[in-house]
């Protein structure tokens, strides 16, 4: 199963919440389905609007704001678009 169709976590480190992401839905739609508040704008990856801290976990980069050596660090990714390599993301919010 690839990452893009498996389901996986997010916790958020300001409050230990986690969250569940669907394997049909975006980081973003999880997050604003749990009433976590997330700027958007692009939904697409383009823009940099929602970019997000990363603290633990290896997330997917699918965005196209991101050169190749940022998202090497995985210290932030675009939860309109990307998703996670690893079972749970811990994110800067």
């Amino acid at each position: 199963m690839s990452t893009s169709e498996r389901a996986f976590q997010v916790k958020l480190a300001s409050t230990g919440q986690i969250i569940d992401v669907a394997a049909d839905e975006s980081v973003a739609q999880a997050l604003l389905k749990a009433g976590v508040d997330l700027m958007t704008s692009c939904e697409q990856g383009v823009c940099g609007t929602c970019m997000t801290g990363v603290i633990e976990g290896i997330p997917d980069h699918r965005d196209s704001y991101l050169v190749p050596e940022e998202q090497a660090q995985n210290d932030v990714f675009m939860p309109c678009c990307s998703r996670s390599k690893s079972d749970l993301l811990v994110i800067d919010l």
